[in-house]
């Protein structure tokens, strides 16, 4: 090649290396974990929005520094659990800089400063912690309320509860099971804004920061980002209107909801696209689970009758294991413990991961009554068929699975209930079904009696549909 020929080539090759790295560069998309229930620092607006001033930093901080991200609501608990098993990549959720915390997470620039209050019901006698001894306190699990008042239970004698959400653990408060609860100050005065029964007792105490935190030694670009963003916006003044929006505003401009709107029409009427989003998504786990699991029952329930000894044992050894492990631990291994003990970057969707949680554990009793339904078929049937000269596996198919089908019909139906049921529990995972998108509507207006009661109802007659479906097919078969 001519020397100009040589230089052209070197050029493009550099050119194309350059927009290689640009366009890689530009398409990262970070996973950004937040809390669900955690207004006014973040909760889901009408129309399945996330707002919050956590959401509206980070929105104005991404514009700032051209930062990509994709948004995942999850419990405050998860969203730990998933930074540090590298399931996502940051995490902003009004989450308080710890010593304990540095140790695993590097955290921001702090981007709000806020303090403890003890809040109780409307009509409580309690005023101060030592009215608290020998009652019951409710937590947020993995808040600075829940570090102080752990910290201060032996001192005043009381009890701890401990709750996932703010909705539930305020609920909790208002109808008495517990005394009182221990929330961040902001949060719990918005909350009483907005129509929570309770009402603060109590001072503020150890007022902490809030960061936005990263796994520690990753994602340093992404914190650097953050802190610059921050700075940003503070200068200019955004960071005053967003925190001033969210602290000094009525609560329609804010959810988008009015008084009006609050009867059980017309809370159903405006959300009915949300529940429909999480209906549809606790259908299509139902349906895609209990297909894999039926395979895998029929799997577990021929080799656990099979003759010789290694395929009972196989059949048997795995029921056990996935029958006896709470679908909660189940999902948490799958989804977190797993990618976890692989590392390098590896991770499993949260569909995906739930798919398979309800696979292996309803796979496992799908298998034993699948067992017990071939069991059920009296022993002369496969004596006669093979006496006709008939191989094991083909008496099984043609003799033997048929029957034992047949009998186990309404334990088939009764196990698509049980999994329709069982999908709720996939919300620790962040998979928003049906009971979660329930809890995140209750989050934005606290009307949980009659969004529990719609979820409720929408449960009853996906249920006595299937019902009727047992009923019609059994009488079809016979």
């Amino acid at each position: 090649m001519k020397k100009w020929q040589v230089a052209v080539v070197m050029v493009l090759a550099t050119l194309g290396s350059w927009f290689a790295f640009a366009s890689t560069a530009q398409a990262k998309t970070y996973t950004i974990a937040t809390d669900t229930t955690f207004a006014p620092f973040e909760f889901q607006a009408k129309g399945g929005k996330y707002k919050g001033i956590d959401i509206d930093i980070l929105n104005a901080i991404a514009k700032k520094e051209n930062i990509n991200y994709k948004l995942k609501a999850i419990s405050f608990g998860a969203a730990v659990q998933q930074l540090s098993a590298n399931q996502v990549d940051g995490v902003i959720a009004g989450m308080n800089v710890t010593p304990e915390r540095k140790q695993t997470f590097d955290f921001s620039d702090a981007y709000y400063t806020s303090g403890v209050v003890m809040a109780v019901a409307k009509d409580s006698s309690v005023k101060n912690f030592k009215d608290l001894k020998g009652k019951t306190v409710a937590l947020k699990t993995g808040t600075a309320g829940a570090t102080y008042a752990k910290s201060i239970e032996s001192k005043y004698g009381f009890k701890i509860k401990y709750f996932n959400d703010s909705n539930n653990m305020y609920n909790d408060v208002k109808v008495g099971n517990s005394a009182a609860c221990f929330e961040d100050y902001p949060v719990m005065s918005y909350g009483i804004k907005n129509g929570i029964a309770l009402k603060i007792v109590s001072k503020q105490y150890e007022a902490g920061d809030y960061g936005f935190a990263v796994k520690k030694g990753k994602n340093a670009e992404l914190l650097k980002k953050f802190n610059a963003g921050l700075k940003a916006i503070k200068a200019d003044g955004q960071y005053k209107k967003i925190v001033d929006k969210y602290l000094h505003s009525s609560e329609s401009s804010l959810t988008g909801e009015t008084a009006s709107s609050r009867t059980f029409v017309g809370l159903f009427t405006q959300n009915l696209g949300t529940i429909g989003n999480g209906l549809w998504m606790t259908l299509e786990l139902t349906v895609i689970s209990i297909i894999l699991a039926t395979v895998m029952g029929m799997i577990l329930g021929v080799l656990g009758v099979m003759p010789g000894k290694l395929g009972p044992a196989i059949s048997s050894t795995i029921i056990y294991i996935f029958r006896g492990m709470p679908l909660m631990v189940l999902a948490f291994f799958i989804y977190i413990g797993f990618p976890d003990l692989i590392g390098h970057g590896f991770k499993i969707p949260a569909f995906i991961a739930g798919m398979i949680t309800l696979m292996l554990n309803e796979g496992a009793y799908t298998g034993a009554f699948v067992k017990g339904g071939f069991q059920a078929v009296d022993n002369g049937q496969m004596e006669a068929a093979r006496s006709l000269g008939l191989p094991y596996w083909t008496a099984m198919r043609k003799v033997i699975m048929p029957q034992g089908i047949r009998i186990m019909i309404p334990s088939f139906i009764n196990q698509f209930i049980i999994t329709l049921k069982d999908t709720s529990i996939l919300s620790v995972i962040g998979i928003v079904e049906l009971t979660q998108t329930g809890t995140l509507i209750i989050a934005r207006n606290f009307e949980g009696f009659k969004i529990w009661l719609m979820i409720a109802i929408i449960y009853l007659v996906i249920i006595t549909l299937l019902t009727w479906l047992s009923n019609w097919v059994q009488r079809r078969m016979s």
